[in-house]
């Protein structure tokens, strides 16, 4: 169930000293092949840390044979020394590659770059770049579980994710726990699959399912500087499935994951599931959850299990999207507390004493329908976001 389920594939997660508390924080993929194709998307913040404008860089190519990541240093905010780190990280890692127990004939080029941690601060390369090489020597078929470790920040489980097709499979990892927003999140995702795709086909695959998936969680509207979503196909099944079957696989991983993304949030009490319905266009749809779901007033309500419709109206209500006030109807748990735009059933009888929480809103303007994920705003995730620096 990890990024080396799918044929081609070795991977490994070490401990370099990167992390103040110690523990597991530079992991490595690498694709053995035979194909080298791959698909990337990456955070739409203006401020990209170095090994983003590195990995999109690199991407150009239409080849990477090997991932390289880190936590406990974003490399973000780093100025020119922060670039040169990054390009110095994937030379050291080729080298190590080309020198290692199974050698590959990889370049720096061939080498994407993944960091995440605190923004700001220059990573100890003292201590990375030995780490890269315990890496490389640590590299197992089977290593996907301790890569997936590797990457977590503040995350308290690590994220995996499998979709098998026939004969063929796709596999994830992901870390993120807190500035959760759209494009991308502060996530980094590394997808590989055994089928053979030339890189449009994975470019077609990748945007699809992150469109629909991480493109939709939302807990707190921040948008991280790092984020990087991967995918790379080995070719080693010798499967070639039709784009529909590829995009449908990887779609199914990315929903996997994002629901692991969210369910971990920082803080969390609630996992909020806010369904748009009526639309006249799925972008009103998205527009009409994501107002919702960034918006202060209805999730602090939610951390108080207070059903108070009248938020959400209010905040649907700053949107531009097509609707009539006096049409939307909204259901909290079920109970459609809300219809006309005024008070309906007793809002006594949602039940929201449980983890999960569904918010449905109906705009009555078309058949056009989204859903956004997000959480509550808790005394938790204030603590978290105060007292560790991100």
């Amino acid at each position: 169930m990890t990024v080396t389920t799918p044929k081609g594939f070795r991977a490994s997660g070490v401990a370099a000293g990167l992390k103040s508390g110690g523990g597991l924080d530079v992991a490595l993929v690498v694709n053995d092949g035979p194909d080298t194709t791959v698909a990337g998307v990456f955070t739409a913040n203006r401020v990209k840390a170095a090994p983003v404008l590195w990995s999109q860089q690199i991407l150009k190519g239409g080849i990477v044979r090997a991932v390289v990541l880190n936590s406990g240093g974003a490399n973000a905010c780093t100025g020119s020394q922060g670039f040169r780190d990054t390009h110095a990280t994937a030379e050291h890692t080729a080298a190590a590659l080309r020198g290692g127990p199974k050698p590959l004939l990889v370049g720096a080029g061939d080498v994407a770059v993944c960091s995440t941690g605190l923004i700001g601060e220059l990573l100890p390369m003292d201590k990375l770049l030995p780490g890269v090489s315990a890496a490389v020597k640590t590299l197992r078929p089977d290593g996907g579980a301790a890569a997936a470790s590797a990457i977590m920040t503040t995350d308290t489980v690590a994220k995996n994710a499998v979709a098998h097709g026939a004969g063929w499979s796709v596999g994830g990892m992901a870390k993120g726990a807190g500035m959760l927003a759209p494009a991308l999140a502060t996530m980094l995702v590394v997808l590989t699959t055994d089928a053979v795709a030339g890189s449009e086909a994975l470019d077609t695959a990748l945007r699809e399912a992150t469109r629909l998936t991480f493109d939709r969680i939302d807990a707190d509207g921040c948008m991280s500087t790092n984020d990087t979503v991967l995918l790379l196909a080995s070719g080693a099944s010798d499967v070639q499935p039709t784009q529909e079957e590829l995009t449908a696989a990887v779609t199914a991983v990315c929903a996997d994951l994002a629901h692991q993304l969210i369910n971990d949030a920082e803080g969390a009490t609630k996992h909020i599931a806010i369904e748009v319905l009526g639309a006249a266009s799925e972008a009103d749809a998205v527009q009409v959850g994501r107002t919702v779901a960034r918006n202060n007033l209805v999730k602090t309500a939610l951390f108080g299990n207070d059903p108070n419709w009248g938020r959400i109206l209010a905040a649907v209500g700053t949107t531009d999207a097509a609707f009539v006030p006096d049409r939307i109807d909204v259901a909290v748990n079920g109970v459609w507390v809300c219809r006309g735009g005024a008070a309906a059933e007793d809002r006594s009888k949602v039940d929201l004493k449980g983890r999960d929480v569904t918010i449905t809103v109906h705009l009555h303007e078309g058949e056009m329908s989204a859903t956004i994920r997000t959480t509550d705003l808790s005394h938790a995730y204030v603590h978290e976001n105060s007292a560790y620096s991100s």
